[in-house]
């Protein structure tokens, strides 16, 4: 099953209603599912190789916790957050300010999310801080993912739930 955006996730509490928690693709609700968003994202840093790892060390303590309180959605939202920090760094990295496309979406793209209609911006030399950065943000997502109890977790969500 997809992930659902068309939730109101403003006054929705998935720790209250797991059962409407999409685990989807990537990132996919990584902004939007409360109270998790609150929780991980004053955490969610990576400037330099060294906020980086404190920040990536502090998101897997509370994918720990989750997984320790058998909160799969939690553990999934950290590792969203794990996935999220790799990915924006090595985006940084790759494009300096992190801007990845030119110009706005264009009218009939509309609505849609990404790069839809939109031409990639060629890259920059690349940042060796941002690209540590990455590196270490994928390193936990990498042992996030490959976490036994979470591995475990999530079969019994989805068999339970759904993807």
């Amino acid at each position: 099953m997809p992930f659902n955006y068309n939730q109101d996730f403003r006054n929705l509490d998935l720790r209250q209603h797991p059962e409407l928690y999409r685990v989807g693709k990537g990132e996919q609700g990584v902004l939007l599912v409360q109270p998790y968003k609150a929780e991980i994202l004053p955490h969610w840093r990576f400037r330099t190789p060294e906020v980086a790892r404190e920040s990536s060390e502090k998101i897997y303590a509370l994918f720990e916790a989750y997984l320790e309180a058998n909160d799969f959605v939690g553990a999934d939202m950290a590792r969203k957050f794990l996935q999220m920090g790799f990915t924006r760094a090595r985006r940084y990295a790759n494009h300096q300010g992190g801007k990845k496309y030119a110009g706005p979406v264009p009218d009939d793209k509309k609505g849609q999310s990404g790069a839809h209609g939109r031409a990639e911006l060629p890259r920059s030399p690349e940042d060796p801080q941002k690209a540590e950065a990455a590196a270490i943000f994928k390193r936990k997502w990498d042992e996030a993912k490959a976490h036994p109890e979470y591995v475990r977790q999530r079969a019994e969500f989805e068999a339970r739930y759904g993807k």
